[in-house]
């Protein structure tokens, strides 16, 4: 089993910033992808970044978050980061991060609801104009 606990989030203005943190315990060793995704009301959950821990570490973002978002991982800690800046109020929703594990990465598998099993317990990011 795996557990992630978020913590962060909050509101902000647009043009500001905010950090997600997911903090993962239980048998992390087997679940070498953490994704970031997000759902806004009446939307589907999309996913906005991943890493990959394993081996060689590789990053996937969105193409509406990337250059303003970043996701990293601090491996003592078991947690991984979500750095928000430039937000824009459409960046407005509920976001999760997820684990789970692939034998193939790629940009759409790292960043696919279908690839994670567990979820954290999300937290509301809201962006104001």
């Amino acid at each position: 089993q795996v557990q992630l606990v978020q913590s962060g989030g909050g509101s902000v203005q647009a043009g500001g910033s905010l950090r997600l943190s997911c903090a993962a315990s239980g048998h992390i060793y087997t679940r070498k992808l953490i994704g970031w995704f997000r759902q806004a009301p009446g939307k589907e959950r999309e996913g906005v970044a991943a890493i990959y821990t394993g081996g060689v570490s590789s990053t996937s973002y969105a193409d509406s978050v990337e250059g303003r978002f970043t996701i990293s991982q601090d491996n003592a800690k078991n947690t991984v980061y979500l750095q928000m800046n430039s937000l824009k109020p459409e960046d407005t929703a509920m976001y999760y991060c997820a684990a789970g594990g692939s034998r193939i990465i790629t940009d759409y598998i790292m960043r696919s609801v279908a690839t994670y099993t567990y979820w954290g317990q999300g937290t509301q990011v809201t962006v104001s104009s």
